[in-house]
């Protein structure tokens, strides 16, 4: 067995060496390293030499748009893939499909899709969309219909509530096809998750809430005739010792003021998304208590949308959770830190090759074996008059 791991590119308002908010309709916040080509360039071929499989880019009206960041990162890896999250119904279905037929196709099949609905109606209508949560649950039910039937190759004539296509045929077809990615805690995002997901996504709760998650999902996915692996999205905060680690999340705790932490709450507490209110409900909006299971903290949620806990100890202490996790069926892991570029290094340095020792991990690309020089060595023990 091989686990996959995936880092992400922090488009959304950039990356500093403390808790960068945002996401849900909540604003960013100030960050220390704006997300520029080149920053964005140095995490993602960190990531790739580290051993990552792909990088998560985020979506939404708090970060740049997912598509033209990593068209434009792509060229500066070789093997890392993007998990590029996406909102259906504001594209329409064929150009969707169209387009990621591009980005596989010229990036060498590294493309993958995180299918993001949408959790808040007030962000959503931003974007000129004006339905409701189960009517944004119904448009994705048709859209991922329709791609993927455009992808399979077939000539496409679909009339539905949200989206109508007729003769649509796609020219050049993705090879291979992009994986699809979903999330959702709603019963409206189970069904879905369960018709169209290859891989379903839970943000990080404890490994006992993700079984009763994943045992959900399986059902539905089994009425459905399919089977899917399942991910988690977490951040991580690793170090040689556990001592060093609850330190670092000290630090970021006290760089979070108690203002900055109800103004945010307030803000996700407007959230439609059921994961998000039970991020919510992990972290209390208080910075007592965020241990909420052995080594996983909830911290990183007080201050931002979406994920926000992180696996925090040492690199043994993280490698016994990620086995807690893989013990009920979790396959993929979708991690990010503060900083970005210094925390991939501390995971992929310290937690992988613990991973790789416990035969639950192996580096994606081969590895080129080389040797060690010392300059001006001596090869027969003896030393030139000088």
């Amino acid at each position: 067995m091989s686990l996959k791991f995936h880092w992400f590119l922090p488009t959304n308002g950039g990356d500093g060496r403390h808790v960068v908010g945002g996401g849900h309709g909540v604003s960013a916040g100030a960050a220390g390293r704006p997300a520029t080509v080149p920053y964005l360039g140095q995490i993602a071929r960190s990531a790739e030499q580290l051993g990552f499989e792909a990088a998560l880019t985020p979506t939404g009206a708090w970060c740049e748009d997912a598509w033209v960041s990593t068209a434009m990162l792509s060229s500066l890896s070789e093997r890392l893939k993007f998990l590029v999250a996406f909102r259906p119904g504001l594209t329409a279905p064929f150009l969707a499909a169209q387009m990621a037929g591009t980005f596989q196709n010229l990036s060498g099949g590294r493309l993958l899709l995180n299918v993001v609905t949408g959790g808040e109606s007030h962000e959503q209508r931003m974007f000129g969309d004006f339905l409701d949560k189960d009517g944004r649950y119904e448009r994705a039910d048709e859209f991922l219909h329709i791609v993927r039937a455009l992808w399979r190759g077939e000539t496409v004539t679909f009339s539905g509530k949200h989206h109508s296509v007729e003769d649509a045929h796609l020219a050049q077809r993705p090879d291979p096809l992009p994986e699809i990615y979903f999330g959702g805690s709603s019963p409206a995002a189970g069904k879905v998750a369960a018709k169209h997901a290859d891989v379903y996504l839970t943000w990080g709760e404890p490994p006992a809430a993700v079984a009763e998650k994943i045992d959900w999902i399986k059902g539905l996915a089994k009425e459905e005739g399919r089977e899917l692996r399942f991910g988690i999205r977490l951040h991580t905060i690793a170090r040689d010792t556990s001592e060093a680690a609850w330190a670092e999340a000290d630090r970021l705790l006290a760089g979070i003021d108690d203002e900055q932490i109800r103004k945010v709450q307030e803000g996700l507490k407007r959230s439609e998304s059921v994961g998000q209110q039970k991020m919510l409900e992990l972290n209390g909006g208080s910075k007592e208590g965020l241990e909420i299971h052995p080594n996983l903290w909830a911290g990183v949620g007080l201050v931002r949308g979406g994920a926000g806990t992180a696996m925090v100890g040492s690199h043994s202490e993280i490698a016994d959770l990620v086995e807690q996790y893989v013990a009920v069926g979790i396959e993929e892991f979708v991690l990010s830190g503060y900083p970005h570029l210094e925390e991939s290094y501390w995971f992929g340095e310290g937690v992988l090759p613990e991973l790789t020792r416990r035969g639950l991990w192996q580096h994606p690309a081969p590895q080129v074996a080389t040797s060690a020089a010392v300059p001006f060595g001596a090869a027969g023990g003896s030393r030139a008059a000088s």
